[in-house]
């Protein structure tokens, strides 16, 4: 499944009840998901860490729909041609800086 195809999944289940809710509480539940991610991380099994993933990317799925951006473009434009930063495909930018 591509990006693109789980973003259109994700809008077909979630959409009405995502719109409704708004940026602002959706973000609230990505948020929560963060944090079970977090938990999963310290102390949970390869398939608990594996599912909690999919729930962060689906509710970042849902704020990105509830705004239409389209994030396989987004993703695209941004890392498609490397590091933002340094311009390469294997990152060359100082530790101490983002990326």
């Amino acid at each position: 499944m591509t990006l693109h195809e789980f973003q259109t999944l994700i809008r077909a289940m979630y959409h009405d009840k995502d719109a409704t809710r708004g940026v602002e509480g959706t973000f609230m539940w990505l948020t929560e998901e963060i944090g079970e991610l977090a938990t999963s991380l310290r102390s949970g099994t390869h398939e608990e860490i594996a599912l909690e993933f999919a729930d962060v990317l689906a509710w970042l799925a849902t704020i990105a729909n509830v705004v239409n951006v389209d994030l396989e473009a987004a993703v695209a434009k941004k890392y498609g041609t490397g590091c933002p930063g340094c311009g390469q495909f294997t990152c060359t930018c100082p530790d101490a800086e983002k990326p």
